[in-house]
């Protein structure tokens, strides 16, 4: 994400103590030395989707201590920690579980050397490469300040642990497994995000969409395979497969409001095996991004139709027109932050951080399942995710310096500042859900 950090950067480079102390502070600041251990630790053992089966343990482990009331595997591999105390607003905070199948380069001490086995049966390295292990960590800090401070908030708290987010997989699973039906259903939701793009101790926010829909889709062009030096006797598919792409752009650009955020990319285009043959078949992959329902709908059902009036144009048989698959258990929600809950919550984070440390963000494409804890009642819960800059600040320097990019969000190299992230993280969920639990 791009934000306004020329200032914001300049003050953190000068910033020797916080924008004020105070008790909520330093009591983070007094677990840091845990939490980092913590940290340290899932760091080095990470796990795959629908795989956190020693993440979870540990970290119910550590809810059961508190005093939660814990259930595990809830959507395979979640678990669910809840506290009641007295009436009140129900509360849930979220962070996710899993990892990526990348192999770590950061050269950290503690840096990842576990390797799994991926569901397509490829053996690879696992790296927190997204960050979720400080999400988790963070998480941890906000269950053990909330069990010793219950003389400060009133209500019913659920802290969740989510498997698969990164395969879009886990809010859905655990939804489907009653979270909302036998635990407390939440009346608010919040979860934060590190961010690779901005320098540690930033948080960053969106009102309003801040993610897209994500959408997968398959297209399966057909055609009349044949000799590469007689195309006439043939009707080639890789050509059809081609205009098709070509006409897909036109989605975005012609048939979608210049005001209205639309990405249809291809991302895959395979066909043939050799040289001088033409193929019977090519495969498009495509990624759909949008905000809006009515613009996610105008693109799928736009891609069926270019898809076949293309191949209409081309002289194909009705037997032989394309099939568009449309990969519903693949499609992520747009993630929407509802204005009137992130107005008073920035407030209070520029209370605490200051004007320098708390940044309104652009809303991204990328995707992001926490949206479905909101979509599954949005009339009755209200969400808002923020991020959390984790990037070293003399790495921030050297890279606007020199021009050189910084490592992203999954890159093999990606090594925020955790100490800095899980603090300011920690400080900010729990000055939200203090702030909505008061007594």
């Amino acid at each position: 994400m791009k934000l306004k950090y020329a200032t914001a950067f300049a003050a953190l480079l000068s910033l020797t103590t916080p924008a004020h102390a105070d008790e909520l502070r330093d009591a983070v600041a007094a677990q840091m030395p845990s939490l980092m251990e913590i940290y340290r630790d899932l760091h080095s053992n990470p796990e795959l989707s629908f795989q956190e089966f020693r993440t979870a343990k540990k970290l119910a482990d550590e809810a059961r201590k508190l005093g939660f009331d814990v259930t595990e595997k809830v959507g395979r591999t979640g678990v669910v920690a809840v506290m009641k105390n007295g009436e009140g607003p129900t509360v849930m905070l979220r962070a996710d579980m899993d990892a990526l199948p990348v192999v770590e380069q950061t050269g950290l001490p503690y840096a990842s050397k576990v390797k799994a086995t991926t569901p397509e049966g490829i053996e690879t390295g696992v790296m927190h490469a997204c960050g979720h292990d400080t999400h988790m960590t963070g998480w941890v800090g906000a269950a053990r300040y909330l069990s010793a401070n219950k003389d400060k908030w009133s209500g019913t708290l659920v802290m969740i642990l989510q498997p698969a987010e990164e395969i879009g997989s886990g809010a859905r699973a655990m939804l489907e497994d009653g979270l909302y039906t036998r635990f407390p259903k939440p009346e608010y939701v919040f979860a934060f995000h590190d961010a690779a793009g901005v320098p540690a101790g930033i948080v960053g926010f969106s009102s309003g969409f801040a993610l897209a829909n994500v959408d997968s889709v398959d297209i399966i062009v057909k055609g009349v395979g044949g000799h590469g030096a007689y195309p006439h006797t043939t009707k080639d598919p890789v050509v059809l497969a081609s205009r098709i792409v070509t006409s897909l752009q036109t989605l975005v650009s012609r048939e979608i409001s210049p005001q209205e955020p639309a990405v249809v990319t291809v991302g895959s285009f395979h066909a043939g095996s050799k040289h001088n043959i033409i193929s019977d078949e090519a495969k498009l992959l495509l990624t759909v991004r949008s905000y809006s329902d009515e613009t996610r709908d105008a693109l799928i059902s736009g891609i069926r139709r270019i898809a076949k009036g293309e191949a209409i144009a081309a002289g194909l048989p009705e037997d032989k027109m394309p099939t568009v698959i449309h990969r519903e258990d693949e499609y992520t929600p747009a993630t929407f932050n509802n204005p009137e809950l992130v107005e008073p919550v920035v407030k209070i984070f520029t209370e605490r951080f200051g004007d320098e440390r708390v940044i309104s963000a652009p809303p991204v494409m990328g995707g992001e399942d926490f949206s479905r804890y909101r979509r599954a009642d949005p009339e009755n819960i209200k969400s808002f995710i923020f991020w959390v800059g984790g990037v070293p600040h003399d790495e921030y320097k050297a890279a606007k310096e020199s021009g050189n990019a910084l490592p992203s969000l999954h890159s093999p190299f990606w090594a925020p500042d955790a100490e800095k992230v899980v603090a300011t993280g920690t400080e900010a969920i729990l000055a939200a859900t203090l702030d909505i639990m008061k007594k």
